[in-house]
């Protein structure tokens, strides 16, 4: 059975923010799709006095693709991202991660603001949104404020909203047109699994040389992370075979997993090496 706890379904985005305000007083969570929240109220792992359904709030829908950004309401789902021509342009990688996100009425529920804010570090949205150097815009009572989603993970399931803020809306830069953008997904089958290790890369090269280069990998340390040195060694530098292996091998020093039912660390840290040495290959290749 469920845990008892109050539930408020308010019309509008003020409306939502108002009931978010009494945080400091009652623990609530805010619901989207669920996906997450519900298993984790059933199993008793959240414990939430108060719940705020967002079902009706228009305000956190919708997609916009712009000439210079690119910006995903939070209760936009995956099956909408993937029912989107221009976020299939502007965002291949998101595109590449939502095929295998789950199962197909999973996909019809879950939304990108969940799968951030559940904080899991092998949250398949994750990685291409912060190869992509996606902000969240997170709004209370008081104001908005924006915070880059490579900054917004703490720790393991600790991020950096307040109990009072809701996540509204998740925003990038359009990419270069010289930029390649793509995410792998290595699980143990193809659709309803747990990933094992998740890498997504933007790399861009222009007058031979590697103009911007972007790594982000998943459940391979207690948070979504980007693997910086290697970006940095690729960053400026042509790449050659040998540089691209150099910062594959980077990128596994960087992440620090963990033995667990799905595979062992020794693994994860070779696969982040191969993919991370596959995608750039394969991006240097296409661009």
């Amino acid at each position: 059975m469920y845990a008892q706890f109050d539930l408020d379904i308010p019309d509008t985005l003020a409306g939502a923010l108002e009931v978010m305000a009494g945080a400091g007083r009652r623990d609530i969570a805010p619901l989207a799709g669920g996906t997450n929240l519900l298993i984790d109220i059933r199993s008793r792992r959240e414990r939430p006095d108060r719940v705020v359904g967002l079902g009706n709030i228009g305000e956190l829908c919708g997609m916009g693709v712009g000439a210079d950004r690119v910006t995903i309401g939070a209760r936009t789902t995956v099956s909408e991202l993937l029912a989107s021509p221009e976020i299939a342009a502007a965002a291949p990688s998101l595109i590449d991660a939502s095929k295998v996100f789950a199962g197909q009425m999973v996909r019809n529920t879950a939304t990108v603001a969940g799968n951030i804010a559940c904080g899991s570090p092998a949250a398949d949205l994750v990685p291409p949104l912060m190869s992509l150097d996606a902000e969240v815009t997170l709004a209370s009572k008081s104001g908005t404020r924006t915070v880059a989603l490579d900054d917004y993970f703490l720790g393991y399931k600790k991020d950096a909203r307040r109990a009072d803020e809701l996540i509204t809306k998740i925003s990038w830069s359009r990419l270069p047109d010289n930029a390649v953008n793509s995410f792998y997904k290595l699980a143990r089958r193809k659709g309803d699994a747990i990933t094992i290790t998740g890498v997504a890369v933007t790399i861009a090269v222009a007058g031979g040389k590697c103009s911007m280069a972007r790594i982000a990998l998943g459940a391979v340390a207690p948070v979504v992370l980007r693997a910086k040195a290697a970006e940095a060694l690729l960053e400026g530098a042509a790449l050659t075979p040998e540089l691209i292996a150099e910062a594959a091998a980077c990128a596994a020093g960087e992440c620090s997993p963990v033995d667990d039912i799905r595979a062992s660390a020794d693994y994860r840290r070779h696969t982040v090496e191969a993919l991370t040495r596959r995608l750039v290959s394969q991006a240097l290749r296409k661009g």
